[in-house]
């Protein structure tokens, strides 16, 4: 009898493996829509509390509500952001297949303004073949430019895929944030832990994913903002291009949006405009520096009580891993490999200790 109940038990969980693995690839080309709705519905869920409170518990106006906040004041920003890059972009790849902007020209100018001290020291070492580096800068340009024009091309061609993408999205985010502690308490019920490891692991599932995209988004706007500004204001043509470069960047802990003011801070001042060299480089050290060492730790390292170096690992490789989703699941998933690490650990010492 007991043999007939455990192989009855073990078909029912190999078929239950085998339904979700089904249905995972049945929606994984919906995964990106599918993440963010049910991230922005986790974001918005204390939106939801007091939507709840303030309107006699109707759930559905609530919901309702929220959906339209969130609209407001996250995604018809972030869809006019987007169309006016789309157009710097195509512009800057025009730009560049005209030869009207030329990095490795840029690049030249540079090291033939450069001090020459420095030019003997890159002559005596043969580090670098100018004129073939200076090649290599111009396709490399023309290449990513070409990537990018092509992306944004390809976004308006698959306009009707887009649109389903994003009213699906719309669609989740409704119910998910509308039923999103039933949806929880469901999950809960349903993991295969004890009680106090379940709650462990979901409240650490739930901090990383609010600090993290929270955190990082914020950082990432301030320093787009900023570094756009700054170019902006020394006369740098697509202002607005270079601030999305940078707030992209940013994502990356310690190294990001300095990728792209510094080597514009260095040209300046080797080609002679010193003012607006040491002023962008003092701005963007200063400025942009303080805004990520004093945001980052408070909005996501405080919360997920993880060091810098183990976000900046996992935001590298879950990015060159999934792409854009990565900045968030490389660092989740860091956070839950600590947290299932230290709850081994921990019962280690209690059966060590008995």
């Amino acid at each position: 009898m007991d043999n007939k109940k455990n192989l009855n038990q073990t078909s029912f969980h190999l078929l239950l493996l085998a339904v979700s693995i089904a249905l995972c690839l049945i929606l994984l080309p919906f995964f990106s829509t599918i993440l963010w709705a049910a991230i922005l519905a986790m974001i918005f869920q204390p939106v939801q509390r007091r939507l709840l409170a303030r309107l006699g518990r109707r759930r559905n106006l609530a919901a309702l509500v929220s959906l339209l906040i969130c609209v407001v004041l996250v995604i018809l920003p972030l869809m006019l952001v987007a169309g006016t890059l789309v157009q710097e972009v195509i512009a800057a790849y025009t730009a560049i297949k005209s030869g009207g902007l030329n990095f490795g020209e840029y690049f030249n100018q540079m090291v033939h303004m450069a001090p020459a001290w420095l030019q003997r020291l890159l002559d005596r070492l043969g580090v670098f073949d100018l004129h073939g580096l200076q090649q290599k800068l111009t396709a490399g340009a023309a290449q990513i430019s070409q990537f990018l024009a092509t992306q944004a091309l390809s976004i308006g061609q698959n306009t009707l895929q887009f649109l389903v993408s994003f009213g699906v999205m719309l669609y989740l985010f409704f119910f998910l944030v509308r039923d999103g502690q039933t949806i929880s308490r469901i999950v809960r019920d349903a993991i295969p832990l004890d009680p106090d490891r379940k709650q462990y692991l979901l409240r650490k599932f739930t901090t990383v994913i609010r600090a993290t995209v929270k955190g990082n988004v914020v950082v990432a706007l301030v320093q787009g903002v900023l570094g756009g500004l700054a170019f902006w204001v020394i006369g740098i043509q697509g202002a607005l291009l270079w601030g999305a470069l940078m707030a992209l960047l940013s994502l990356l802990p310690a190294i990001g949006a300095a990728l792209v003011w510094a080597p514009v801070a260095i040209y300046f001042v080797l080609t002679g405009a010193l003012a607006k060299g040491i002023g962008l480089f003092l701005f963007c050290a200063l400025v942009i520096g303080t805004v990520d060492n004093l945001l980052r730790p408070i909005l996501v390292g405080k919360d997920t009580r993880m060091p810098d170096w183990v976000i900046l690992i996992s935001t590298l490789g879950g990015m060159s891993l999934i792409g854009i989703n990565g900045f968030v699941i490389g660092p989740l998933i860091a956070a839950l490999f600590i947290a299932c690490w230290d709850l081994f650990a921990r019962d280690k010492r209690e059966a060590g200790s008995e």
